[in-house]
């Protein structure tokens, strides 16, 4: 019988992507990476209503945002899931600096991510340019 490899992956700045990520995981029996900035948030830097808060320069500036730790290596997985909390309408911009970084070549991906209420919106669209051919 094969056995198929899954890897999820996620961005959680609160916890709640986090904490969905790993119940999926569990469920699936998938391996898990956290997609941590070298630098962590602090409460204040994702507090969106202030118009100098990290996130919102981040987002304005279109900047990468280094990420701590290296991922397994994605060839080793048939199957990626990526969760991340909406901000802005979309993907933090970790998820495109981390989606830069690997190979994900002839992998399939699938998103998923949490909201206080936004909709995920052009999120799947918005990150295919990202991915080569996956």
């Amino acid at each position: 019988m094969y056995m198929r490899r899954i890897l999820v992956t996620y961005f959680s700045a609160g916890g709640i992507t986090k904490q969905v990520g790993e119940r999926l995981a569990g469920a699936i029996g998938a391996d898990t990476f956290a997609i941590v900035p070298e630098t962590p948030y602090t409460e204040a830097d994702i507090f969106w209503k202030n118009p100098f808060a990290r996130c919102n320069k981040e987002k304005l500036g279109k900047k990468d945002v280094p990420i701590a730790g290296k991922c397994p290596d994605p060839a080793a997985y048939d199957l990626i899931l990526i969760g991340f909390p909406i901000w802005y309408g979309g993907a933090p911009n970790i998820i495109r600096t981390f989606l830069k970084q690997y190979d994900f070549s002839g992998k399939k991906i699938a998103i998923f991510a949490t909201s206080g209420g936004s909709k995920m919106g052009k999120s799947a669209e918005r990150l295919k340019p990202y991915l080569s051919e996956s």
